[in-house]
């Protein structure tokens, strides 16, 4: 009696799961290295794909880089600001909060690799206008969550006198220079002085 012939094992097939996979190689290679002194090779390699497994889903650089940038990017911003912002009692509180929280992960992290929005638009909007306007999209919609906090407030009876597009212009400029400064110091401080200087009445 012949005997059956061996089962073969299931060919894995998902392609939804390399995708995200190459794009969590893809935001951590751009912000260590940067987008231009990294090529789709260490994506490739750091991924574990072949070259056409990823062209499959990101045929060019640019394409993948867009994608870190829309998806990942805005996602980050999402999760660190706004989110919490929302959940906050106030506009104030909620900015407060998120410095506070942002600044102790860092003291915690024991290094500073600066604000992945703010990494990316140093290093990209002058150099290409897709780029560009992708990354301003999402510092469009950051402001536009703290403006809209602030007008809730208003509804309440509170921050009577606050342009609600300036104070979120101020906050979103304050926080990305901290960014800045404290990655360039690896001094995470620095984000609880600036903080002072955006509240100095609440210190």
């Amino acid at each position: 009696m012949d005997r059956p012939a061996p089962r073969r094992p299931k060919r894995t097939n998902d392609p939804e799961g390399m995708r995200r996979r190459v794009l969590d190689v893809a935001e951590e290679t751009f912000q260590a290295r940067g987008y231009h002194a990294s090529s789709l090779g260490d994506v490739m390699a750091a991924a574990g794909v072949t070259g056409g497994a990823l062209h499959h889903h990101f045929p060019t650089k640019k394409v993948l880089a867009l994608a870190v940038i829309e998806e990942r990017v805005a996602a980050a911003v999402e999760e660190t600001w706004i989110a919490p912002l929302r959940r906050g009692p106030s506009a104030r509180d909620g900015v407060r909060a998120v410095f506070d929280a942002v600044a102790a992960e860092l003291e915690r992290q024991g290094y500073v690799r600066g604000c992945p929005l703010n990494n990316l638009a140093h290093e990209l909007s002058l150099a290409d206008e897709e780029f560009r306007t992708a990354l301003a999209t999402v510092f469009a919609d950051w402001r536009q969550a703290i403006a809209d906090k602030v007008r809730d407030d208003q509804r309440s009876g509170r921050e009577v006198g606050t342009d609600p597009d300036r104070f979120a212009t101020l906050a979103v400029a304050v926080y990305s220079g901290a960014m800045s400064m404290a990655k360039t110091s690896q001094d995470a401080g620095v984000l609880r002085e600036c903080l002072k200087g955006l509240f100095p009445s609440s210190f």
